[in-house]
């Protein structure tokens, strides 16, 4: 799920990359830490000096992977060669690239992500916070050069946000092959900048 480097040679890194590749596999559910532990040439015992439960190691992946992400959003809004309305469609293309990638990569995402949501919401509430901050540069941004009309920017942060949901959220990656994905989104952009202008 992380795309930042590796030093496979700390234990909490091994025991994540071994339990990413069980997960993808055999699912998070069907995942157990004598398996993990296993995987990692270590015991049971040892593994629960690094992580708790299966749960801590997973939140642990989830974050490496929301960091991942708002890093490359982040390239996106630091983008000066592009205007809000072009950074904004980048921002979008990302996000869906990014998710799109991860669930290609990894087939049993969905039942790890619906345990993520349940079992620590406040972690996936800090990952949409951190991308709604980054969208709210950009609508700042689009008001401040008159590429927008925004009366209250956290509300329409929030609302255009929202909308974005479809093209982050790992249940609705299947749907549709990336391309369909990207015609739909930029559709969708249209109608948002065109309401941002308004």
């Amino acid at each position: 799920m992380s795309t930042n480097p590796k030093n496979l040679d700390d234990p909490r890194t091994r025991i994540i990359e071994a339990a990413e590749t069980r997960f993808s596999q055999f699912g998070y559910n069907k995942t157990t830490m004598n398996e993990i532990a296993n995987d990692c040439q270590m015991s049971a015992a040892n593994l629960y000096r690094y992580f708790e439960s299966k749960l801590d190691i997973g939140a642990s992946m989830a974050q490496n992977c929301f960091v991942d992400k708002e890093q490359l959003l982040e390239q996106v809004v630091n983008r000066t060669d592009l205007s809000a309305t072009e950074r904004l469609e980048e921002f979008v293309l990302t996000l869906l690239r990014y998710t799109h990638g991860q669930c290609h990569d990894q087939p049993m995402i969905n039942e790890f992500v619906d345990n993520i949501i349940k079992e620590r919401p406040a972690l996936v509430q800090r990952k949409i916070a951190g991308e709604r901050a980054l969208l709210e540069q950009i609508l700042i941004a689009g008001n401040a050069n008159d590429e927008f009309d925004i009366q209250n920017i956290a509300i329409t942060t929030e609302a255009v946000h929202t909308s974005l949901v479809k093209f982050s959220a790992p249940f609705f990656m299947g749907m549709y092959p990336l391309e369909e994905f990207e015609r739909i989104a930029k559709n969708v952009l249209v109608l948002i900048v065109n309401g941002l202008k308004s």
